[in-house]
């Protein structure tokens, strides 16, 4: 019997959740899991290691590679063929701002936060 998967954490959901080519896509859109989105912004936006990204989502390092080999076929799939892109799904829990640090440099519960500690005298 296969181990159940755990939920890997994301700091937040995406801003946009889907992208179109400019004049059109052709084909069925491309599917990336929220999970599989927040591997592309760590490992490649925020310039996390691939260890280091797996230590932030509570993830096995071979996990995350797994996770992050997934996202960057279907990334390329979606620009070379002209797809849309859809983010949406995965096995994921979001950041609950309980964690002292936060290891993408804060997400936005931790920075209202640190914003309210700063304003109070």
């Amino acid at each position: 019997m296969p181990r159940p998967k755990k939920c890997r954490k994301v700091c937040c959901l995406p801003k946009r959740s889907e992208f179109f080519p400019a004049g059109g896509g052709e084909g069925a859109a491309v599917v990336m899991t929220v999970d599989e989105y927040e591997t592309i912004r760590l490992i490649d936006h925020r310039d996390f290691s691939q260890e280091d990204c797996s230590v932030y989502m509570n993830i096995a390092r071979t996990t995350a590679q797994q996770i992050y080999n997934s996202a960057r076929k279907k990334l390329a799939l979606a620009l070379v063929e002209g797809r849309p892109l859809r983010i949406e799904g995965g096995h994921y829990r979001l950041c609950d701002g309980s964690e002292p640090y936060c290891g993408c440099g804060g997400c936005r519960r931790h920075r209202m936060e640190r914003a309210e500690e700063e304003e109070k005298p």
